[in-house]
């Protein structure tokens, strides 16, 4: 049996027939499960980091895939490798989006104004409500009203990870590989970027992300050609912490859930993490306090869990 943090499908380490060491996923959604086999065939197809499928049930809830040993990226947060890892995040958000099936997607094909508000509800009732302070629904509704607007502006032709962070990168022999990418979808580049950097307990420093990005933006650039319909630089920049506050949000959410309700401790550890990323971001970006006056001083409030 392999540990799971957050997922309840089941992962064992296993022997196949043909001698190879594999990992057998059950799962418990059999449109998820399709979702994450699609998904994988198309991109290994590509060449793209991923593990390669080798088998899948005839009721498709469960299947096998390449196993890629036990280091993750989260344990070994050298500079070096998360450069690799956020520059091959570029190639699958890109590259990966060509030919690209978006109906095989779960739950939903795209980030639309439907799925953000999940999100952003998900911080509001498994979060927010849960830490007992009182707040007001309509002045936080309004500043939700204001990111939905930012977020559904960026260009979204590409694919969108939804859960890239350090404990879904595997290295192997130098290199990253990318897992549990079942609930992606086609989205705006910069959430998986502020998914991976802003992640709660890899504790990245300002200058290190700075770097980490600089680094995502020239891969890009090589990558898309310098198509203003993909990517702006600029605008891309521009938009950047809105993604950074939406995915924040989105974590406290879940570590909401997951620690309130199902009380699992690794999620409430981080809670003091995420509140803490949230008061930094609003610290170093004086425009975002004036575009969400409500969430900022609602971050105020939520000092007493750090």
């Amino acid at each position: 049996m392999i540990k799971q943090q957050g997922s309840n499908r089941i992962y064992t380490r296993e022997t196949d027939a043909n001698g190879r060491s594999v990992i057998r996923v059950q799962g418990t959604n059999r449109d998820e499960n399709r979702a994450f086999i699609y998904m994988a065939r198309h991109f290994h197809a590509l060449g793209l980091p991923v593990p390669e499928l080798y088998w899948v049930s005839d009721d498709e809830m469960s299947y096998t895939q390449e196993d890629l040993g036990d280091t993750l990226l989260f344990d070994n947060l050298d500079p070096a490798l998360v450069e690799r890892a956020i520059r091959a995040l570029a190639h699958i958000q890109v590259e990966g989006a060509k030919d690209f099936d978006w109906s095989v997607c779960f739950p939903v094909p795209g980030m639309d104004e439907r799925s953000i508000r999940w999100d952003l509800n998900y911080f509001k009732y498994c979060f927010l409500k849960g830490t007992q302070i009182e707040f007001s629904e309509p002045k936080l509704e309004d500043d939700f009203d204001h990111m939905v607007s930012v977020i559904l502006a960026q260009p979204a032709d590409t694919f969108l990870y939804r859960d890239c962070q350090s404990r879904n990168i595997m290295i192997r022999d130098g290199q990253p590989y990318f897992i549990d990418f079942q609930g992606g979808r086609r989205g705006p580049t910069q959430y998986d970027v502020a998914s991976l950097l802003w992640q709660a307990k890899a504790n990245f420093s300002p200058e290190m992300r700075a770097q980490m990005i600089d680094a995502y933006l020239e891969e890009m650039e090589k990558i898309s050609n310098l198509q203003s319909s993909i990517f702006n630089k600029a605008d891309w920049r521009s938009a950047f912490p809105h993604f950074v506050l939406f995915r924040t949000l989105q974590v406290l959410g879940a570590y909401g859930y997951r620690g309130y309700f199902e009380r699992k401790p690794h999620f409430l550890e981080s809670i003091p993490l995420a509140i803490k990323n949230l008061r930094a971001l609003f610290e170093t970006n004086e425009a975002l306090k004036e575009e969400y006056p409500y969430i900022y001083a609602i971050s105020n409030d939520l000092l007493f869990l750090v």
